[in-house]
Order: structure tokens, then C-alpha cells, then sequence
């Protein structure tokens, strides 16, 4: 999965949704830390909520904030 800076995610946003429909998955971040994800929708598929929460979920597993680290504290520190 590439990841973008927000900024250029914002700037490229059309370029991005072109080739998210052609099946890419892209992960925006702000300073580094992921914030969003855009992954495909199957139209035609009657699952289509599964597939986005399972590709929601097999990302979420990849952010580790490390040990001494709880979401919290994660949060406040991307407010400063």
C-alpha cells in the first residue's frame, strides 16, 4: 500500500481516485502518521461492507504506536 502526505493527497486527489478505482489502496498520512485510507468499493459485489471492513481492519493491525504509547497520547501528540 503507497502511502501520501495529506497535503498531496489534497493536491493529486482526482489522480489518487483514478487509480484507487482501478483497485490500488492508498494510505494518506499527516506527519507521518496515518490518518485515512482509500481502498476500492466493488459496486457489483453484495459484500461490499465486508470488504471494506476487512481492508480496514488488515491496515489498522499494521500501526503500531509502540510500547509506552496509548491512543490517547498518540492523539494529543498529532494536536500539537
Amino acid at each position: 500500500m503507497q502511502k501520501i502526505g495529506a497535503f498531496d493527497a489534497k493536491t493529486h486527489f482526482s489522480e489518487l481516485l483514478s487509480r484507487v478505482q482501478q483497485g490500488e489502496s492508498i494510505s494518506i498520512t499527516r506527519r507521518g502518521v496515518p490518518i485515512a485510507v482509500l481502498i476500492p468499493v466493488k459496486m457489483h459485489s453484495s459484500g461490499e461492507k465486508d470488504h471494506i471492513l476487512e481492508a480496514f481492519y488488515k491496515w489498522r493491525k499494521g500501526i503500531h504506536w509502540g510500547k509506552d504509547m496509548d491512543t490517547k497520547t498518540a492523539i494529543s501528540e498529532g494536536r500539537r
